[in-house]
């Protein structure tokens, strides 16, 4: 039994270790020199009259970004001058405040030097209707007081609350948002798409089947998969491998000039 687990281990580690030694992650940068430059993704509310949904996720300061990614939702609605970010924040609840942040920062800024991949977006009617239920969802996350970066609840569990509560984002979180699986006390879920179901054991074992994130097997909080309808593999540390698809854009509500 002993050398099965020295492998299982090697294998959950060998996609951290990958991405470590090919410099995907920077080592020994500091959070308070990190670039948080905006990386022009979002579109420019100047111009942009519709409401905008994104959501953003990108690797996780250091070391940390080889096991997982910091995910955050950003809203505009219609007519509004500037976006709103909603986002957990850990090192808050260390020192005692709750977790959960609000503010006006960019909404497509880089985190701490990491680029930021954009997952999904709604605009436009779609992206109106959803703004509410965002905002809900933001209010009621219940961990608010807590956090552990493994295996939960984090970021990336209040980043799966959010699309459980809002569907029609259909977000496929990526397999190294490390604590999406986190379902507390709880035993089944929707998916974060809400195009199936999960079940996770305090998020360290699990097994999700969903349309939209396709078969995903949870182990120790790192995840395997396979998407079928993108034809892509899933692995601990590097993420997704194969056809990566866009997010889904809901038309604009203003006739192209």
């Amino acid at each position: 039994m002993l050398w099965i687990s020295l492998m299982l281990l090697a294998l959950l580690l060998a996609g951290p270790a990958f991405v470590i030694a090919s410099g995907t992650v920077a080592l020994g940068v500091h959070w308070s020199t990190a670039d948080r430059s905006p990386a022009g993704l979002a579109p420019d509310p100047a111009t942009t009259p519709e409401a905008v949904v994104q959501v953003y996720a990108a690797r996780a300061l250091s070391w940390r970004g080889a096991f997982g990614v910091h995910p955050w939702f950003a809203v505009k609605p219609a007519g509004a001058s500037s976006y709103t970010v909603h986002e957990v924040i850990g090192w808050r609840v260390y020192r005692g405040m709750p977790g959960v942040v609000t503010s006006g920062r960019d909404p497509d800024g880089r985190w701490f030097g990491s680029m930021p991949d954009l997952l999904a977006e709604l605009r436009g009617p779609a992206a109106e209707a959803a703004i509410p239920k965002i905002e809900a969802a933001v209010r009621s996350y219940p961990y608010a007081g807590e956090y552990r970066i493994w295996p939960g609840p984090n970021s990336n569990t209040f980043a799966a609350w959010v699309g459980r509560a809002v569907p029609e984002l259909r977000l496929d979180l990526p397999s190294t948002a490390l604590g999406k699986d986190y379902l507390g006390s709880g035993l089944i879920a929707r998916a974060p798409s809400g195009t199936g179901w999960q079940i996770s054991l305090f998020g360290l074992a699990g097994l999700l089947l969903a349309k939209e994130e396709g078969i995903e097997v949870n182990l120790l909080g790192m995840t395997f998969g396979v998407d079928l309808l993108d034809l892509a593999v899933k692995l601990p540390g590097i993420g997704r491998f194969g056809v990566r698809t866009a997010a889904t854009v809901e038309p604009s509500v203003t006739p192209p000039g």
